[in-house]
């Protein structure tokens, strides 16, 4: 194992406290550009360090398969060699629940050969059950369906609470009618979806409780990255396993909220003190990332949320260039504005490679690009990042 010393070296103030805080629940607040990542490996890397965990005794949990195998990579720089391949609780929440799942098919309802379902997959079913109620798609799309069957199992709602709850909406009531068939199916077919493997995971921990137990026993210690962007059922499965040796680490922000759309529920960081009233919260407030400038413009805007836990961010980077907004009065005047201070810029001696357009969604490039064209300005697009 590395030195005690390297784990912890370059660590400031509060990211310190962060890593050796061993007990107990903790909520860390990490800021945007915080060294949030760095935490969860220099954590990891330190409980193996003080033999406070085996590899396999930590349940680490990530949001995407990239953010995963980056946290691994650093970890095993940090370890002794032969770690490589022991974190097996190491992956993202979906990864994780599988494996359970796949442990105790036949607990869950399942045989234990059962399939996991495409979002394809999905609306075939969605579309075949609609076919065998006679309910037409022009009354309500099969996308539409299968997205409040998805918001149904994040709040851990099976088609018969969800039919009570919409019992006086005729529109959700057929989506209801829908989802119950649609889950009989699912189960006649020995498939899951997608939202299935966390709702069926919820749902096997609750009504199992020797394999409740079992998993309680196995994670010693459980880290939780991106915490903001969990669901109501993910947080459950969380408090679950984390009931018999209460060491729950979750890090998030909740200004960075922007995923209530997919069943993201802010109320998990917002509640957390209160469901773990001996926990301890930790604020990283240091940003490694930005100019003073922009900490500045970005603490003076977020402040006005109502819903938040308080956090001021704060630099030793230089101020930085001013900001500049510009208010459009439609999106064909902001591209062509856009178009402009670029094409002066490049007359001035800069490279194309010194702007970047960053957009919400995929639709609001179309008339970036046709303004670009328009003006023999050249671009990449980049996406999935």
């Amino acid at each position: 194992m590395s030195q005690n010393n390297s784990i912890l070296e370059n660590l400031n103030e509060e990211q310190l406290r962060a890593v050796t805080n061993t007990q107990g629940a903790v909520l860390v607040l990490a800021g945007a550009g915080s060294g949030k990542t760095r935490v969860l490996t220099r954590r990891i890397a330190y409980l193996i360090q003080k033999g406070l965990a085996r590899p396999n005794q930590i349940l680490a949990i990530t949001f995407t398969n990239k953010a995963a195998s980056q946290i691994k990579q650093r970890v095993y720089k940090l370890c002794e060699e032969g770690f490589e391949g022991k974190f097996f609780w190491l992956g993202t929440i979906h990864s994780s629940c599988l494996k359970m799942l796949r442990q105790y098919p036949n607990e869950a309802g399942f045989k234990s050969n059962f399939l996991i379902y495409d979002t394809d997959d999905k609306k075939s079913v969605i579309k075949n059950c609609m076919k065998q109620l006679n309910i037409s798609d022009k009354a309500f799309t099969p996308n539409y369906v299968a997205a409040e069957i998805g918001r149904a199992k994040d709040d851990l709602m099976g088609p018969d609470v969800y039919q009570a709850a919409h019992s006086h909406d005729f529109q959700k009531k057929a989506v209801g009618n829908i989802y119950k068939l649609y889950q009989e199916k699912m189960k006649e077919y020995n498939a899951m979806d997608f939202d299935d493997i966390i709702f069926n995971t919820y749902y096997l921990l609750k009504n199992n409780q020797y394999v409740l137990e079992y998993f309680q026993n196995i994670f010693k210690y459980i880290l939780i990255d991106e915490f903001q962007d969990t669901n109501i059922a993910q947080y459950r499965i969380f408090a679950m396993l984390s009931q018999k040796h209460k060491n729950l680490f979750v890090v998030g922000d909740d200004d960075q909220s922007i995923y209530s759309f997919r069943g993201a529920n802010i109320k998990n960081i917002l509640n957390f003190e209160k469901d773990f009233p001996d926990s301890t919260v930790i604020k990283l407030e240091t940003n490694y990332r930005s100019c003073e400038n922009i900490l500045k413009a970005a603490n003076h805007v977020i402040k006005n949320n109502v819903s938040r836990k308080n956090k001021t961010l704060k630099t030793n980077n230089p101020e930085g260039n001013k900001i500049n907004v510009y208010k459009a009065y439609n999106e064909m005047n902001e591209a062509i504005y856009v178009a402009s201070e670029i094409k002066k810029m490049i007359n001035q001696g800069y490279s194309y490679k010194d702007f970047a357009v960053l957009y919400r969604t995929n639709a609001q490039s179309r008339v970036f690009e046709r303004v670009f064209r328009e003006r023999d300005l050249n671009y990449r697009i980049f996406g999935g990042l």
